[in-house]
């Protein structure tokens, strides 16, 4: 499958506007380099072995860092164009939006998503799993979030929303998840899935980030509400013990009261 951009119904286009983007940038070249260097040099299975995720490797064999460098390999020519086309196109945009910090952070968190949920469907597999598309399945979320009627060109030729894509890639990942083809499936849905609940918490995603954030703000609200409404209602309880203390005493209060009063005078 192949992606041009094409006309846009919100009039936003594809790709930078006055250069490519510094994250996405340094992305591109550490991405390129970590395929062409290992190539010219020939230890391609010593990289991907050490560097690649390796299920097997990650926490019996303590090899942390792969949950991360993995991402950076790729084990093709045409793997690799794809996953940096993709980044270039839909990430550079988002970057402009959200900022170099925000989608780096965005990037790594979903790539390290991919590769644990990778992880889980597999722990004790010894093939490395090598490549960026994890992380870029959760840019291609975002940015289906952020631009859901942004059309571009499947196949070059076949116009398509942007969220009917992004929906046509996650099914197809889910129906083909069982294939043995090399493809690993649970990473793109991992890094996915990772991709929106980071961005459930987030505000970098213009109205619905608003309508997410009204639903927090309406809970917090009632969360004020409802502590106040706890405050006044302990404020009369102990207005009432201090009342019965001064018409018959302190000998007169059940434990109950003793308690409530004594938590009262320690600020509880």
């Amino acid at each position: 499958m192949s992606l041009g951009s094409g006309s846009s119904m919100s009039e936003i286009r594809f790709g930078p506007s006055g250069g490519i983007p510094p994250v996405v940038r340094n992305l591109l070249i550490a991405n390129i380099a970590l395929f062409v260097v290992p190539s010219l040099i020939g230890n391609q299975i010593w990289l991907a072995r050490n560097f690649g995720m390796v299920p097997a490797d990650v926490f019996l064999g303590g090899r942390i860092w792969q949950l991360g460098t993995y991402m950076f390999l790729h084990g093709g020519a045409i793997h690799l164009f794809y996953n940096m086309f993709s980044l270039w196109m839909f990430g550079s945009r988002v970057e402009a939006v959200w900022g170099s910090r925000d989608f780096l952070i965005y990037y790594l968190v979903c790539g390290v998503g991919a590769a644990i949920t990778q992880w889980i469907t597999g722990p004790s597999s010894l093939i490395p799993v090598i490549g960026a598309s994890g992380a870029l399945y959760g840019i291609l979320v975002a940015y289906g979030l952020m631009y859901p009627n942004q059309v571009v060109y499947l196949n070059l030729f076949i116009p398509i929303k942007v969220k009917y894509l992004v929906g046509i890639m996650i099914l197809s990942n889910v129906l083909f998840v069982d294939h043995a083809d090399g493809v690993a499936r649970f990473a793109h849905l991992g890094g996915a899935l990772t991709g929106f609940l980071y961005l459930r918490q987030d505000w970098r995603m213009g109205a619905w980030g608003r309508r997410l954030r009204g639903t927090k703000a309406r809970w917090q609200m009632q969360q004020n509400v409802r502590q106040a409404e706890r405050r006044a209602e302990e404020k009369t309880t102990v207005d009432d013990i201090l009342d019965k203390i001064n018409q018959h005493g302190i000998g007169s209060l059940t434990e109950r009261e003793r308690k409530v009063l004594d938590e009262a005078s320690r600020g509880h």
